[in-house]
């Protein structure tokens, strides 16, 4: 990263309203990228362009990760979603995020991981065989959605009858992790909110009247050994790890299919070759990624090409951009499923708050699209083409219909 003493003129970065930038972010980084290092957004946010500088900032002593400032700018200081955040390894930094982290991470260490992929395998094909008689779908409901919320309720053991109930909680309280919800949102938001933490309270209290030795079954025993966290921080973790991934996932597995659906050579070319899935999975969360920002708060001025940043203010590392930048990738606007990618890809952010569940979202993906290659290898779209909304944050993806 570049860093220079800020020119007496102080020049001030391009600004742009949330409407202006979601109506099309791509053309406007691309615009921006070579001439400023970041724009700035009517609400004080800073946007930050250049995949040297998101890398740099994602561990910059700098910055620190967004706890409740967002909330409090909208007006929430209590209540469900405030409890869930103010506990949340998610919303934490320093000693606070490592103490809730730990117990977490060695479960979603990349070996056990790894040894979710024939049952990720065998849902995405069973999902498939399900739907074989109506000739089509609706990719993201019927599809996308399925796959992480029922992963995620096999690792935590929850019941198969309750998965419609706990993945109609999840998405509705995934909506405070995206920039897109309302306040008119706000009261089923919170209600879901509720319910959820009400549910995994139950579900934490199952496991400790009879253990299983099941996921869950170990955080809740190292929890209690190590006696470092409380019980609603407990309860919130397993919230947020339900909560992180969710939503992006049900995302990127429309945003794969779309980009690939939408380029028929390089979809024939994914049935015909399994190895190039993985190769599509890294460039679509490339090209037109599900998170399109990680937040940061400045905790001091960072100057960057004589541009400052003032301590205090809300950064969003723009994912969206950095991973088009073409000091990284060559012809960055081309969807090219060869071409080398970075062994950590951005959009899984860095440093110590890097994706917990990044090597289970991989093999969600990957899993995913694979089992349509294989299975629907004359798949196409049946209605209109990929659309994905949003500049920062969890982006917004609309539905996706296919036949066969």
């Amino acid at each position: 990263m570049t860093v220079s003493v800020p020119d007496m003129t102080h020049p001030i970065p391009p600004i742009f309203t949330k409407a202006e930038l979601d109506a099309d972010p791509h053309a406007i980084y691309h615009h921006y990228r070579d001439r400023v290092p970041f724009l700035k957004r009517e609400d004080g946010a800073y946007l930050v362009l250049r995949a040297r500088d998101v890398q740099d900032l994602l561990s910059d002593t700098r910055t620190r990760q967004m706890e409740t400032e967002l909330l409090v700018a909208n007006g929430i200081t209590s209540g469900p979603l405030y409890e869930l955040m103010s506990n949340s390894l998610l919303y934490a930094n320093g000693d606070v995020h490592r103490r809730r982290r730990q117990p977490l991470t060695r479960a979603f260490a990349f070996k056990m991981m790894a040894e979710l992929r024939p049952k990720v395998r065998n849902l995405a094909h069973d999902l498939l065989n399900n739907s074989f008689r109506n000739g089509g779908m609706r990719l993201k409901e019927e599809y996308a959605a399925l796959i992480p919320a029922i992963t995620i309720a096999a690792i935590l053991g929850v019941p198969r009858q309750e998965v419609p109930h706990f993945t109609r909680l999840v998405y509705e309280v995934s909506k405070i992790l995206t920039t897109s919800w309302t306040r008119d949102e706000l009261p089923a938001m919170e209600a879901a909110t509720r319910d959820l933490i009400t549910w995994t309270e139950e579900l934490i209290s199952e496991r400790r009247r009879s253990w299983t030795g099941d996921f869950l079954s170990e955080y809740v025993a190292r929890v209690d050994d190590a006696g470092e966290i409380s019980s609603t921080e407990a309860v919130m973790q397993i919230v947020s790890v339900i909560l992180g991934g969710s939503d992006t996932t049900r995302a990127a597995i429309v945003v794969q299919t779309g980009l690939l659906l939408d380029r028929r050579e390089l979809w024939n070319a994914c049935c015909a070759d399994q190895l190039l899935n993985q190769a599509a999975v890294l460039e679509a969360l490339r090209y037109e990624p599900a998170v399109g920002s990680v937040p940061r708060l400045a905790i001091s001025d960072i100057c960057i090409d004589g541009y400052t940043i003032p301590a205090g203010s809300p950064v969003l590392l723009a994912t969206i951009s950095s991973m088009r930048d073409p000091s990284i990738f060559q012809d960055p606007m081309v969807f090219d499923i060869h071409r080398e990618q970075p062994r950590w890809p951005l959009v899984f952010g860095g440093g110590e708050h890097r994706c917990l569940g990044e090597a289970l979202a991989r093999i969600e993906l990957e899993e995913a699209l694979l089992a349509l290659t294989m299975t629907l290898p004359d798949l196409q779209l049946a209605g209109a083409p990929l659309r994905v909304h949003g500049h920062a944050g969890i982006r917004r993806v609309e539905e996706l219909e296919v036949s066969w």
